[in-house]
Protein backbone atom coordinates (compact mmCIF):
# COMPACT_ATOMS: atom_id res chain seq x y z
CA UNK A 1 0.00 0.00 0.00
CA UNK A 2 1.35 3.43 -0.88
CA UNK A 3 0.36 6.41 1.25
CA UNK A 4 1.28 9.99 0.32
CA UNK A 5 0.39 12.76 2.78
CA UNK A 6 1.09 16.44 2.12
CA UNK A 7 -0.25 19.08 4.52
CA UNK A 8 -3.07 16.90 5.77
CA UNK A 9 -3.95 13.88 7.85
CA UNK A 10 -4.61 10.25 6.93
CA UNK A 11 -5.98 7.71 9.41
CA UNK A 12 -5.92 3.99 8.65
CA UNK A 13 -8.18 2.14 11.11
CA UNK A 14 -7.44 -1.59 11.43
CA UNK A 15 -9.73 -2.26 14.42
CA UNK A 16 -12.43 -3.95 12.32
CA UNK A 17 -10.27 -5.07 9.39
CA UNK A 18 -10.71 -8.51 7.88
CA UNK A 19 -7.20 -9.93 7.86
CA UNK A 20 -6.41 -12.26 4.97
CA UNK A 21 -2.60 -12.09 4.93
CA UNK A 22 -0.05 -12.04 7.74
CA UNK A 23 1.97 -9.07 6.36
CA UNK A 24 1.00 -5.61 5.12
CA UNK A 25 3.71 -3.37 3.69
CA UNK A 26 3.08 0.37 3.68
CA UNK A 27 5.30 2.75 1.72
CA UNK A 28 4.70 6.15 3.32
CA UNK A 29 5.76 9.56 2.08
CA UNK A 30 4.67 12.16 4.65
CA UNK A 31 5.60 15.83 4.33
CA UNK A 32 4.05 18.39 6.70
CA UNK A 33 1.24 15.96 7.50
CA UNK A 34 0.20 13.13 9.75
CA UNK A 35 -0.29 9.40 9.21
CA UNK A 36 -2.11 7.55 12.00
CA UNK A 37 -2.49 3.76 12.18
CA UNK A 38 -5.18 2.63 14.64
CA UNK A 39 -4.51 -0.97 15.66
CA UNK A 40 -6.07 -3.68 17.79
CA UNK A 41 -4.47 -6.46 19.86
CA UNK A 42 -2.73 -8.93 17.58
CA UNK A 43 -1.39 -6.30 15.17
CA UNK A 44 2.31 -5.43 15.37
CA UNK A 45 3.75 -2.34 13.67
CA UNK A 46 7.40 -2.12 12.55
CA UNK A 47 8.69 1.35 11.61
CA UNK A 48 12.40 0.53 11.45
CA UNK A 49 12.73 1.47 7.77
CA UNK A 50 11.30 4.99 8.09
CA UNK A 51 13.68 7.92 7.53
CA UNK A 52 12.56 10.84 9.71
CA UNK A 53 13.75 14.42 9.17
CA UNK A 54 12.40 17.10 11.55
CA UNK A 55 9.60 14.77 12.57
CA UNK A 56 8.78 11.83 14.79
CA UNK A 57 7.60 8.26 14.48
CA UNK A 58 5.79 6.80 17.49
CA UNK A 59 4.39 3.30 18.04
CA UNK A 60 2.28 2.73 21.15
CA UNK A 61 1.61 -0.83 22.25
CA UNK A 62 -1.83 -2.19 23.05
CA UNK A 63 -2.60 -2.65 26.72
CA UNK A 64 -3.97 -5.85 28.11
CA UNK A 65 -3.11 -9.52 27.82
CA UNK A 66 -0.64 -10.70 25.21
CA UNK A 67 -2.27 -12.17 22.12
CA UNK A 68 -0.58 -13.85 19.15
CA UNK A 69 0.36 -11.60 16.25
CA UNK A 70 -2.08 -12.11 13.36
CA UNK A 71 -0.93 -9.14 11.26
CA UNK A 72 2.45 -7.46 10.97
CA UNK A 73 2.44 -3.99 9.42
CA UNK A 74 5.82 -2.98 8.04
CA UNK A 75 6.10 0.76 7.38
CA UNK A 76 8.90 2.16 5.23
CA UNK A 77 9.49 5.47 3.51
CA UNK A 78 10.23 9.04 4.49
CA UNK A 79 8.78 11.60 6.89
CA UNK A 80 9.75 15.25 6.58
CA UNK A 81 8.15 17.72 8.97
CA UNK A 82 5.29 15.35 9.78
CA UNK A 83 4.32 12.51 12.08
CA UNK A 84 3.64 8.79 11.86
CA UNK A 85 1.79 7.35 14.84
CA UNK A 86 0.55 3.80 15.51
CA UNK A 87 -1.81 3.53 18.47
CA UNK A 88 -4.65 1.49 19.92
CA UNK A 89 -8.20 2.89 19.62
CA UNK A 90 -9.22 5.55 22.07
CA UNK A 91 -11.64 4.76 24.86
CA UNK A 92 -15.12 6.23 24.86
CA UNK A 93 -16.11 8.61 27.63
CA UNK A 94 -18.11 5.85 29.34
CA UNK A 95 -15.11 3.47 29.24
CA UNK A 96 -12.87 6.19 30.63
CA UNK A 97 -15.37 7.00 33.38
CA UNK A 98 -15.64 3.33 34.40
CA UNK A 99 -11.84 2.94 34.08
CA UNK A 100 -12.06 0.17 31.49
CA UNK A 101 -8.79 -0.54 29.69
Amino acid sequence: MEVRVTKGAVTLDFTEAVISQPLLMIDADVSSGRLTLVTKPGIAVDTGDVAADNSYVKVRANRGPEVPVILRIQVSGMVGGGHITARPPRRTFRQWLRRHP
